[in-house]
Parts: structure tokens; sequence; C-alpha cells
């Protein structure tokens, strides 16, 4: 039985320093294991998310539907620096969008550098569920959409992205920004604090399991603000930015998209698990293999962070630098509604 209680909780995540072996920050131990149905999503949009995953997951109903219902509220936010239509958009001033999905059976399905279409995630899944293929990319995917009955939006950069866009054109630099996701509103970008003209964007990637102990995952996002025309990260690649073995686990990243492709990163994270790592320990070792590969001055600049659920409903995640946080929500045996928060 699912009882009708709800924790939905900020996990602390462990983080590496500058050096091969970071020291580990450990999940609260009030944050319970081994919870069936539970969805777990990246950063503070997470919140939202979980909850409309959770309407579907409280039900009995199947993984893969929470998963796609929970990222469709953050892609439907407006304002939001980082996924969906109203993000910021590449440097010739248009928002293209990347987005993954998986179910339990190892199918995959999604989309790259896809442009007016509100709902990539819902594009990405008629991919998997409706052609041969594992991915379409920019005018052949909404080709695709268009076909399946999704309408093309409007070709207009949102309010706060234009002033974004308008401000980085006076410099037109580059340099990505540590978790820019980590803030307490969704318009998670200040062009007035930033000195150096500098912009991130970040993704919402879940993983849920459900009570029938089957495992999907999701991804979406932007990419990275003002990346150049025809960027694809990592996010709709199955292995790097997110996989989902039914057998083992699902794991999700978040971060510098180019650090987790170079390192088949959540695909890594899952074969940590099936040799017996515990989902805190798989994503620590996923990022081990970044700060490896990369020198102590250049691994300042970048933020790559995991979190994966095992077979079991245990859950954990890992990142290079301090600041990052997910979002977790499951049932457990008490009819009270209790919210709260866990942060570094």
């Amino acid at each position: 039985m699912i009882h009708r209680r709800r924790i939905l909780k900020w996990g602390t995540m462990g983080f590496g320093s500058m050096i091969i072996t970071p020291k580990i920050f450990s999940t609260p131990k009030k944050i319970i294991m081994g919870k069936k149905p539970l969805v777990i999503s990246t950063w503070d949009a997470g919140i939202n998310a979980n909850k409309g995953a959770w309407k579907i997951l409280r039900e009995k109903g199947r993984a893969l539907d929470a998963v796609e219902a929970g990222v469709m509220i953050t892609e439907a936010e407006k304002d939001n620096c980082c996924v969906g239509l109203s993000a910021y958009p590449d440097r010739d001033g248009h928002v293209t969008l990347d987005a993954s999905i998986m179910d339990e059976y190892g199918n995959a399905g999604s989309v790259a550098f896809i442009e007016r279409i509100k709902h990539p995630i819902s594009v990405a899944r008629r991919v998997m569920e409706k052609t041969p293929h594992v991915m379409l990319a920019g005018s052949g995917a909404q080709q695709f959409a268009v076909e399946q009955g999704f309408p093309l939006e409007e070709d207009k950069l949102s309010d706060s992205a234009q002033k974004a866009y308008d401000e980085w054109l006076k410099k037109s630099e580059y340099k990505p920004v540590k978790n820019i996701e980590n803030t307490k509103g969704q318009n998670a970008f200040a062009p007035n604090k930033l000195s150096n003209g500098s912009f991130n964007h970040d993704t919402i990637g879940m993983i849920a399991i459900d009570a029938q102990g089957n495992l999907s995952g999701s991804c979406t996002t932007s990419g990275l603000a003002f990346k150049m025309r025809g960027r694809v990260g990592d996010s709709p690649i199955p292995g790097a930015g997110l996989y989902v073995d039914n057998e083992v686990g699902a794991a999700v990243s978040t971060g510098v998209g180019e650090e987790v492709i170079k390192i088949c990163g959540t695909h890594t994270v899952i074969e940590a698990m099936r040799h017996g790592m515990n989902p805190e320990e798989a994503c620590k070792f996923a990022v081990e293999r970044v700060i490896k590969r990369n020198s102590a001055e250049k691994i300042k600049d970048i933020q790559v962070a995991f979190i994966a659920i095992d077979k079991n409903g245990n859950y954990g995640g890992y990142a290079i630098q301090k600041g990052f946080n997910y979002a977790v929500c499951y049932a457990d045996d008490y009819n009270e509604l209790i919210d709260s928060k866990y942060s570094l």
C-alpha cells in the first residue's frame, strides 16, 4: 500500500575539491533510504517538478509517465533561465532545446537542437515510441513534432532572456558560471551582478522508481547560454546525460555537458553500481573521472554533478563543486505531510 504522506526534501550532495579524491559529504541520516515509489530531480526546480511526478507515482502509476509529467512543469515555466522556450538563447539569439527519456525496458528517445516546441521531452518520448530511431535533431526533429501534433510556438525571446542577451552582446564573451541554478527564485540570472559578462545554463534531470519497482528517467534543457549555433550537450545523449538500466538503477547528470559526454557519465555511474557501489559512491566515481582528466586550474571553473537511484530505491549524488542540491519525494508509513530542506 502506498501511504499518502509525501516527503519533499533537498538532498545534500557530496562534492569534490580540486583533487582527485574529494571528501564525501554524505546524505543526511534523516533521509530514509530504500523507498518505492520515489522520485529525485536536480536543482530547486525539482521541487515543483517532483510534485507533478508524484501525482502519478502515488497512484501506482508508471515511472515513465511520472518523469515526463514532472519535467513538463519546468519546461512550461516562464522566465526559467535554463529549461524551455523562456530560457536564454544561443549566440545568434535563438532558443534551442535538448531532451531525452528512457523507460524500464531500456528504450530511449531524444531530440537535439529543436526550436519552437514547448515540450521537447514529450517529443523525445514520441521518438522513442513512434519511430525506429533514438534521436532526431534540428529541423527534422521540429518537422516530426509538428507531424505528431505539437504546435509551433512563436520565435521570440522571453523578456528576461532578451534582457540577458542584450547584455551579453555588449562584450559577446562566454564563460560558464558554476551552480547558477542554485538560487531561490526561478530567474537565476541577474545581468548587473556579473561583471565579466559570463553566463551559464543548466538542466532538470529526473529519475524515478515506481511502486512496481520499475525505473525511468528524463532530462531536458536549453543548454549552455550563448553557445555556438548548433551546439548539443549531454542531455539528449543516452549514457551521457541520462541512463536507465532496470536491473541496476538510473542516473542523470547536470553541469558542463562536454565533460559528461567525454566520460559517458551516467553509463559510468550505472556500471559502477552494477559492480557493487551504492548510488553516492557510483556518482563519486564518475565525478573523479572528470576531475582526473582535467587540470587543477581548469577544474575550478567546471561543475558536473550526478544523481542516481538503484533498483532497491536507494539514492544519492555527488558533484565536483560545493553548492549543488537535488530534490527528493517519496511516501512512508505516516499520514502527516512534511516539507523539509537540506543543503550544504
